[in-house]
């Protein structure tokens, strides 16, 4: 980007911009589902979700070198420069990056593209949720269900995701509503338990679901009683359970090389 250029980009300096203002209450998930757009901060996160197809509404930099790499892709119509005062405003993080997309949520996908991937129950904690969305991607998953669980679209989630919530078709559903669905697209819901369930050598990975109930609770026990099958994952250390996130991603892998 030469200098003429860079003048050409449009700049904020004030903190009481209403652009700025409403962009700083997207940290809330009420205010998300108002204006039905989130937040995405750093320059690898906003290049993963703008290769996977994403259109931002507007990427908002601090300095002239991420502005030249944003513009060749989004064109400088979408590119804001901001001081650092005002980055600090907008930005959920601790230290901010210097980088941030506002891109609009994704429409909710049909119920004809259910396939196998993951049913997310309860699931609060935000990293767990950004680790198992960002594993179903690298397991080549593009189904992920939530079940009462945390906001996919939070800064937090998006974040620990790496971006890769664009990888993915999110569905977030009652739990009635996706059992109708998955006998509908002729799936079975596999539930992950802690003891007493079958060994993963007996379990059928195809067209499978694999449930992952909450970091506190598990899955409740209604949803377990319609659940097609329980699996336990094997723990010779005798550890009595597993972090939610940790439990989700074996089971993809044990799942990918069953399947493979």
């Amino acid at each position: 980007m030469n200098n003429r250029e860079m003048q050409n980009l449009r700049t904020i300096t004030s903190t009481n911009n209403d652009e700025i203002k409403q962009i700083a209450k997207l940290g809330m998930t009420k205010e998300r589902a108002t204006q039905g757009r989130f937040i995405a901060e750093g320059t690898r996160i906003c290049m993963t979700l703008l290769q996977a197809g994403y259109k931002p509404e507007q990427i908002y930099v601090t300095n002239q070198e991420s502005a030249d790499q944003f513009c060749p892709i989004v064109t400088d119509k979408k590119v804001t420069i901001i001081s650092e005062h005002v980055m600090e405003k907008i930005s959920q993080a601790t230290t901010p990056s210097g980088v941030l997309g506002v891109f609009p949520i994704p429409s909710k996908p049909s119920l004809d593209k259910l396939s196998s991937g993951l049913v997310l129950a309860k699931i609060a904690d935000p990293g767990n949720l950004g680790t198992l969305l960002r594993t179903a991607a690298a397991m080549n998953k593009r189904t992920v269900v939530l079940v009462s669980s945390v906001d996919p679209y939070s800064p937090k989630v998006v974040q620990s995701s790496a971006g890769f919530i664009a990888h993915l078709n999110i569905f977030r559903l009652d739990w009635d509503t996706l059992v109708k669905a998955k006998n509908k697209q002729k799936l079975q819901l596999v539930a992950l338990v802690v003891k007493d369930g079958k060994n993963p050598d007996d379990i059928n990975f195809n067209n499978a679901l694999l449930v992952v109930g909450s970091e506190a609770h598990g899955i409740p026990e209604p949803w377990l009683d319609t659940c097609d099958t329980h699996m336990t994952i094997p723990m010779p250390g005798h550890i009595e359970s597993l972090n939610a996130a940790v439990a989700g991603a074996i089971a993809l892998y044990i799942a990918y090389q069953h399947t493979a």
